[in-house]
């Protein structure tokens, strides 16, 4: 199993564009191989900063996932009409230990860094 965490800064007043938009990915989520399951939780004292929690069968199931054309195209229409920044990434679980060095979380641009 593997548990990914997305860290997701929204642009003032995108809050419920964003919401609306996650509801229909995780929607579409349900069908894709080795998806387990994920949540979305928002900062209650920075209502402009979300959290998505992701569980995977497999960290292979995840990077098929993120390479897919679904994901790059939901990604392109955040980052130009949503998202302040670039998300920030983070794998956690037995399978971050192993390509980390032993780090039980790593960031998913930069695996063997270990993130705290």
């Amino acid at each position: 199993m593997t548990t990914v965490g997305m860290n997701y800064e929204v642009r003032e007043g995108k809050e419920q564009a964003f919401e609306k938009k996650f509801a229909l990915v995780q929607d579409v989520m349900k069908d894709i191989p080795g998806h387990v399951r994920t949540f979305l939780y928002r900062n209650a004292y920075q209502g402009s900063s979300y959290l998505v929690i992701s569980e995977w069968k497999s960290r292979g199931s995840f990077d098929a996932f993120i390479a897919s054309a679904e994901f790059r195209s939901v990604t392109a229409w955040g980052e130009a009409n949503i998202l302040t920044a670039r998300p920030k990434h983070s794998v956690y679980g037995e399978e971050a230990a192993a390509i980390s060095g032993g780090c039980s979380h790593a960031n998913v641009s930069s695996p063997q860094a270990c993130v705290s």
